[in-house]
């Protein structure tokens, strides 16, 4: 009996072990499941946060290609004849069409779009290479309204690398073109002076020459009348008219002398650095065409000196000119500098320093002098008349061979003040 009972209290004890155990699993098993629940309910709502993402990011892409100043058009690279198939606002308000002037009509055929037959079909031919057009190029609105634009179109490809579209976008550049062009008349306003200056200082110098043959004729002609006075009648009115036709040939070579002399310059305060900048803007094209750089360094501490802006962008013109014929002779030579800075308490100095051929030591004390010219087409008065615009200004110009290469003009101009303006 006693073992009997030992059992039967085993048994007594298993049991709730079991359904412990068996409780304890579907509570786990409960558990797993509802974290398992949770996680695939986290994953639902971050894949619709990046659905939502995603969307938000197409709808700002969209706005801001629909809303951007440049025309942005697209076109569709398996159509047979190029259709435009997506257009924004800039592009009708830049071109005057409307959409249905655009929408499905062929970009290459559309009349105004491309003013130039043989640009429009350099695009076509570029793209068909699967190359990207970049290009400056006239264009003509629907109103017949020309305009600049610089265009660039690029092949849109898939993932096999065939080309399905174009995107193109034209921006405006008609108001660049015409400040270029503003520039350049600029420029060629101030060449034409700087022209007219040197033809006028050349007159000038030859009226002065020719004068003196002229009175030393006239001495002669007064002194044969002088001699035969009384007789020899036709020597005597043959003298006369050698003397009325002196008489009328200096009255030519004042009047053009009058005609030539400078008028009085008109003196302003004047920031020196903003004349050199407005200057190498205007000279800026012929410097880039030949391929050359300009450099500055300007003092901004600088106090406002006085005189004519004209006559000294006509210095400066002159300087930065030779400067550039200089380094043509010397083609490996492509950097010229621009300085300016306080020489003294009462003086500005500019200096123009360039990388060419220098100066040869027997030129260097004739530089100035009128007619002298190294150049085979020049007429050697520019450095001449540079020097007496500064001289005029109270100030000196005078140039000198770098260590290296190349020569400096240094000339200075004093400061500026409202008494002596």
């Amino acid at each position: 009996m006693k073992k009997k009972i030992i059992v039967s209290r085993q048994k007594k004890i298993q049991k709730p072990r079991i359904k412990d155990f068996t409780r304890n699993g579907l509570e786990k098993k409960i558990r797993r499941q509802s974290r398992e629940l949770k996680n695939k309910k986290g994953l639902l709502r971050e894949g619709a946060y990046r659905e939502e993402l995603a969307e938000k990011q197409i709808l700002l892409k969209t706005k801001a290609i629909e809303f951007s100043s440049d025309a942005i058009f697209i076109i569709d690279a398996a159509g047979s004849n190029f259709p435009i198939i997506y257009a924004n606002a800039s592009f009708f308000s830049l071109t005057g069409y409307s959409i249905k002037d655009v929408i499905g009509k062929s970009y290459f055929l559309h009349n105004g779009f491309d003013v130039n037959l043989s640009d429009a079909e350099s695009i076509k031919q570029t793209l068909l290479q699967g190359k990207p057009f970049h290009g400056e190029i006239q264009n003509t609105k629907k109103n017949g309204e020309k305009f600049w634009s610089l265009l660039r179109i690029a092949p849109v490809r898939d993932s096999k690398g065939a080309t399905t579209h174009y995107v193109g976008i034209k921006t405006d550049t008609t108001l660049m073109k015409q400040r270029e062009f503003e520039i350049y008349e600029q420029r060629e306003e101030l060449l034409h002076v700087t022209r007219v200056g040197k033809l006028a200082e050349f007159v000038s110098s030859l009226a002065h020459e020719i004068s003196q043959p002229l009175a030393a004729i006239l001495s002669y002609a007064e002194a044969v009348q002088r001699l035969f006075k009384g007789r020899e009648p036709q020597l005597q009115e043959i003298m006369q008219n050698i003397i009325n036709d002196d008489h009328r040939a200096t009255e030519v070579i004042r009047r053009l002398r009058e005609l030539l002399k400078k008028s009085k310059p008109t003196f302003e305060l004047l920031n020196i650095n903003v004349l050199i900048k407005d200057t190498a803007t205007l000279i800026m094209p012929h410097i880039t065409s030949k391929n050359k750089d300009i450099h500055f360094e300007l003092d901004s501490g600088l106090p406002l000196i006085q005189g004519d802006r004209i006559q000294l962008q006509q210095v400066l013109l002159n300087l930065i000119s030779n400067s550039l014929e200089a380094m043509e002779e010397r083609p490996e030579s492509r950097d010229l500098l621009i300085k300016s800075f306080l020489k003294d308490t009462k003086t500005v100095m500019i200096q123009v320093k360039d990388s060419g051929c220098g100066i040869p030591a027997e030129n260097m004390k004739k530089l100035f002098s009128h007619f002298f010219t190294s150049k085979k087409d020049g007429l050697g008065m520019g450095l001449s008349i540079s020097r007496s615009i500064v001289e005029a200004h109270g100030g000196h110009l005078d140039a000198e061979n770098n260590i290296d290469h190349g020569a400096t003009f240094n000339f200075s101009l004093p400061i500026g003040t409202k008494e002596n303006v």
